[in-house]
């Protein structure tokens, strides 16, 4: 049965790993991570006001067909 605290597929040993990962870059890791990030296609970089996001998420994760993640 999977922690209730993570979402499906993630558990507290992943949390770490991702954790460990993302402490351990350089700025000019984390900057090229990101590069790379926005040069992926059918992906597209916006802002979303503050005040929407949870609303953005649980869209897409319907659109997924997903649960909410709130």
């Amino acid at each position: 049965m999977p922690d209730q605290g993570y979402p499906a597929g993630c558990d507290e040993e992943r949390v770490r790993k991702v954790t460990e990962h993302y402490d351990a870059q350089t700025e000019d890791e984390e900057a090229a991570e990101i590069e790379d990030a926005m040069e992926q296609e059918g992906i597209t970089w916006m802002a979303v006001p503050t005040a929407l996001v949870d609303k953005v998420r649980s869209f897409i994760a319907r659109e997924q067909g997903g649960a909410s993640s709130k």
